[in-house]
């Protein structure tokens, strides 16, 4: 690798640590890999100062809009009561609504994906950002069951192509030692989006003669922001590196078609373990969280302020674990990080789905801590074992066909919860949905902690193109490299590993 002018440590780096080992090797060191690196513990602080304007303003527009694109999402949960006597509907037909979003939240991530990995992280976002807009309207203005089923699966696709293009805008041009932190605080959007939803379901959902719709037409202003945020930003420096580099070699469209070719030959196996974790994680957060709300209130009988007062604080708890477990997972391991926190979330099921008083909130916030701790490591785990040419295409699309196999999570829930009636409230039938989430949700740990001992980690690797390998076997390493010189020849700022402030970069001699 002398062409890429890096240092021994840098070119360690390039492969992972489980590169060229046989099947055996592998599993054999997959216990023994868990040992934390145990690297000094980073003043968090100072991972923060790191960052330069440029890094701040994508990241900024890259976690708004995943807030924002949760918060959407987490308008049927909170509305179910309402769309179910507005259409006439049982609970179980309103969460196919849920259902359908997370069915086709797969076909967007490969549209959107590939779009912003072939033509740029900008315009897939803009245009995901406007289809926001008019699907939640649609949505608000439905008079028909058909009708909402229809806004709610193509909401499905444009919620599929958001997040991989997040999480590479947000993510790929971060120093190193700043990934793991500002992963966790990435991901915590989704938490922060549900808590921004529970609020705002409190303050517009029958509150006016209009039931649960203005909370979907609110829905649709913030991403106008979004979209003017986005505009006056250009591409990351990854990105155009990467485009740099198809420029050199001759032919835009066929180098990125090559990438592609070397990428599958070389990692189906990583991509398909990938959609497999993904699928468990999946199943974690929609089974802990989808049903909740419902329980709450038809189970335990709590009022409305009772149900918004437990989501806040479930969802500080999602925040705080978010960024605890991601800033962690920097110095323990990403795949320790997410064993641990799973293992403690099994233990606080019991209090999570049995407590029936306010006592629950406590659980609530550790339990929810638990799950998006875990949560917090997978944007920059994930990113750390994408294909660099692909990766928003493999992070979105992992993610989301982890997402449609756990797209049932909330009609398995609600349909198994009928088997165990209560005492009715009236005229309103009651169920046990606590045993089913439970149960629910103690198998799906044990998957989650099964597959993510048997995975790879590659922990702090170099994202640009200097230190990807398949770029170099699918351009050659001297290509690889002039891009890398070019492009800072031609901004002058600082590399992934460079001096924020003078613009330097440092892990190349």
């Amino acid at each position: 690798m002398a062409a890429n002018h890096v240092d021994y440590e840098d070119e360690a780096n390039i492969h992972p640590p489980h590169h060229g080992m046989s099947v055996g090797e592998y599993l054999a060191t997959r216990v023994s890999s868990l040992k934390p690196p145990m690297a000094k513990a980073p003043n968090p602080i100072r991972l923060i100062r790191m960052l330069n304007l440029h890094q701040w303003t994508f990241f900024g527009v890259a976690f708004f809009a995943w807030t924002w694109d949760a918060f959407d999402f987490f308008t049927v949960s909170l509305t179910v009561d309402g769309l179910a006597e507005t259409f006439q509907k049982s609970t179980t037909d309103i969460t196919w609504g849920i259902t359908l979003v997370l069915m086709f939240r797969s076909v967007g991530s490969v549209i959107f994906g590939i779009a912003a990995d072939r033509y740029g992280r900008k315009w897939p976002f803009i245009v995901n950002n406007l289809l926001f807009i008019a699907l939640e309207l649609g949505t608000g203005f439905c008079q028909t069951y058909s009708q909402f089923l229809a806004c709610r699966a193509l909401f499905g696709i444009a919620m599929g192509g958001l997040y991989g293009n997040a999480a590479a805008t947000a993510l790929e041009d971060l120093p190193n030692e700043a990934r793991g932190l500002m992963s966790g605080i990435l991901q915590q959007g989704y938490a922060f989006g549900y808590l921004l939803a529970t609020a705002f379901a409190r303050g517009l959902v029958d509150t006016t003669p209009h039931g649960w719709r203005p909370l979907y037409w609110f829905g649709a202003g913030p991403p106008v922001l979004f979209i003017l945020w986005r505009l006056v930003l250009p591409e990351t420096k990854t990105y155009e590196m990467h485009q740099e580099m198809r420029r050199m070699n001759g032919n835009v469209g066929k180098t990125f078609i090559k990438e592609g070719k070397v990428a599958l030959r070389h990692h189906w196996l990583v991509l398909t373990y990938l959609v497999l974790l993904m699928a468990g994680f999946n199943f974690m957060s929609h089974g802990s969280q989808d049903l909740y709300p419902t329980m709450l209130k038809n189970q335990f009988n709590f009022n409305a302020d009772q149900v918004t007062v437990t989501q806040v604080v479930a969802n500080l708890g999602a925040m705080s674990g978010g960024a605890v477990v991601g800033f962690c997972s920097q110095v323990f391991g990403r795949r320790l990080s997410i064993i641990v926190m799973c293992v403690i979330g099994g233990a606080l099921l019991y209090p999570y789905t049995f407590v029936s008083n306010e006592r629950l909130i406590a659980a609530a916030f550790f339990e929810q801590f638990c799950v998006q701790g875990a949560w917090g490591v997978i944007p920059v785990h994930l990113m750390e074992l994408s294909p660099g040419a692909f990766r928003t295409f493999v992070v979105g699309t992992s993610y989301q066909l982890g997402n449609l196999a756990s797209s049932a999570s909330s009609t398995i829930e609600a349909t198994i919860g009928e088997r165990f009636p209560l005492e009715p409230k009236g005229t309103t039938k009651r169920y046990n949905y606590g045993i089913v989430i439970c149960i629910f949700m103690g198998c799906v740990y044990a998957y989650v902690i099964l597959l993510t001992l048997l995975g790879p980690e590659h922990l702090n690797r170099n994202m640009d193109v200097a230190h990807d390998a398949d770029a170099a076997e699918a351009t050659g390493a001297d290509v690889a490299s002039k891009a890398v010189h070019g492009h800072e020849g031609h901004d002058g700022s600082a590399s992934e590993d460079g001096d924020p402030e003078k613009g330097t970069a440092t892990h190349l001699a």
